[in-house]
């Protein structure tokens, strides 16, 4: 007779259970739903992304069985991202919920105060930079930086030419072209040590070396904006 074992029984795994909570949002539709929605569509603007993954628990308690529009209710929160996980404050008799896919319903929670919708804030544009160029700019060159001032700590040769978003300094002689305030700067000006520019230009508008004001040539000065005329005036 042969001897026969029994299997060894392996202990079943402890089932591990702990505790969550999470905070769900409620919303509370008003009477006329169409301008309802069209606030939440605002709101949702405003705060994008507020809704995004948050629990949302769908309190009728301010309609009635024949409010307008209340069985495309569900399917226009469904179609916002809005994720309805429980429904409160209405009847699944009603006709017009009739169609909707009715979540069960959760056990207790506390109501909370009303939550304020943070706003999202504007960007912020980003801060004017400067160019700082510590040698001189050669003929033939092209400098442009719409992102702020242009500072040239020598000069511009001839048949050069430097364009800026701001103003632009020039530490030597400036006697290629000067273009500044490129998108809209009508503040922006044109300092040099002395002025011999083939070209100077201010947002659009431009004078040439005959055009400018002959006392203000080969010295120290500066170009400015008054309207649409560009004026000169000593550096000082």
């Amino acid at each position: 007779m042969s001897a026969t074992t029994s299997p060894t029984t392996s202990p079943l795994p402890r089932i591990r259970i702990s505790g969550r909570s999470f905070l769900a949002l409620t919303l509370t539709p008003e009477a006329p739903l169409e301008d309802w929605l069209s606030a939440l569509d605002h709101q949702i603007a405003r705060s994008a992304g507020f809704f995004a993954g948050k629990p949302i628990i769908l309190d009728l308690g301010m309609l009635d069985a024949e409010a307008e529009h209340l069985s495309g209710l569900l399917p226009a929160l469904k179609e916002r991202g809005i994720r309805v996980i429980g429904i409160e404050g209405g009847d699944r008799a009603w006709p017009a919920l009739a169609d909707w896919d009715w979540p069960e319903n959760f056990a207790g929670g506390r109501a909370s105060a009303e939550i304020a919708i943070p706003e999202d804030s504007a960007p912020e544009a980003p801060a004017p930079r400067t160019l700082i160029l510590e040698t001189p700019v050669r003929s033939g060159q092209q400098v442009v930086w719409p992102d702020g001032d242009v500072v040239i700590l020598g000069s511009v040769a001839s048949g050069a030419e430097v364009s800026a978003g701001g103003s632009i300094h020039v530490y030597g002689p400036l006697r290629g072209r000067a273009i500044a305030g490129i998108g809209g700067n009508s503040d922006a000006r044109i300092f040099t040590r002395a002025l011999e520019a083939e070209l100077v230009a201010i947002d659009g508008f431009y004078a040439t070396a005959e055009e400018m004001d002959p006392e203000q040539t080969s010295k120290p000065a500066q170009v400015a904006l008054s309207g649409e005329t560009l004026t000169f005036f000593p550096l000082t």
